[in-house]
C-alpha cells in the first residue's frame, strides 16, 4: 500500500517535514518514491507547500495520506 506521509528533517527541536510518498512498509525517514511538498510548523502561520498536481495524481493512483496530514490537508483546503 501507497502511503503519502510526512518525513522529519531539520536538526533537534528544530523539525520540518517533508510531504513525500512512500510504501507504507518503509521506514518513517527512509526511501520516498517522490516527494510533493513540504510542512514547517515552526513559524507563525505554519507554512505548507504542497504541489497540487502531484498530490491529486498520486491520490487517483490509490495512496492515501495518513491521518495527521489528512487534517493538514484539509485545513489548508487542498483534500
Amino acid at each position: 500500500m501507497i502511503k503519502i506521509r510526512l518525513a522529519r528533517m531539520g536538526r533537534k527541536k528544530r523539525p520540518f517535514y517533508r510531504v513525500i510518498v512512500a510504501d507504507a512498509r518503509s521506514p518513517r525517514d527512509g526511501r520516498s518514491l517522490e516527494v510533493i511538498g513540504t510542512y514547517n510548523p515552526l513559524v507563525d502561520p505554519i507554512e505548507v507547500r504542497i504541489d497540487k498536481e502531484k498530490l491529486d495524481k498520486w491520490v487517483s493512483k490509490g495512496a492515501k495520506p495518513t491521518k495527521r496530514l489528512e487534517g493538514l490537508l484539509k485545513t489548508q483546503k487542498l483534500l
